[in-house]
């Protein structure tokens, strides 16, 4: 577990109420049409895809808030359909998953919790993804680094 304070960063994003397995298919779906406002406005990528959720749940029919980002540079005259927000810098715990998207949760996500659990740290309850390298859907290998926001 490493704790540091993320960067602040203007991000192009769509943001959805959905469960956990709904993330899959609107992040595949939503991807395309970030990527497609951005070159229409001709936003410059600025880092790799953020996940970021509000309260994120731990069964898979619970309802969340969740937003699909994509750092950007540039649109200071941004007009379009999506929204184009900026990220303050927060405390975050964060740890890397290498590995397949079957072993995100086991072997990635409850360590984390466990590592933060046991500190002195409490959950400010806002969790991102950064996918640092995407394979695509199905492949053996990526690297997902989790965040976990922090209070206080």
């Amino acid at each position: 577990m490493l704790i540091k304070e993320t960067d602040a960063m203007r991000v192009l994003s769509i943001a959805r109420r959905l469960t956990i397995p709904d993330v899959k298919r609107e992040s595949a779906a939503l991807a395309p049409v970030i990527e497609a406002e951005m070159e229409r406005s001709r936003l410059a990528p600025a880092g790799p895809w953020i996940f970021i959720a509000q309260n994120l749940p731990k069964n898979a029919k619970t309802l969340f808030d969740w937003r699909i980002c994509r750092p950007v540079t540039g649109g200071e005259d941004y007009h379009g359909d999506l929204e184009l927000i900026n990220l303050e810098p927060i405390m975050v715990a964060s740890a890397r998953h290498q590995g397949p998207m079957r072993s995100l949760f086991t072997e990635g996500y409850a360590p984390l919790v466990k590592q933060i659990e046991t500190s002195r740290h409490n959950f400010s309850g806002e969790s991102r993804e950064i996918y640092h390298r995407w394979a695509g859907q199905g492949a053996r290998y990526h690297e997902i680094e989790i965040q976990f926001g922090l209070a206080n």
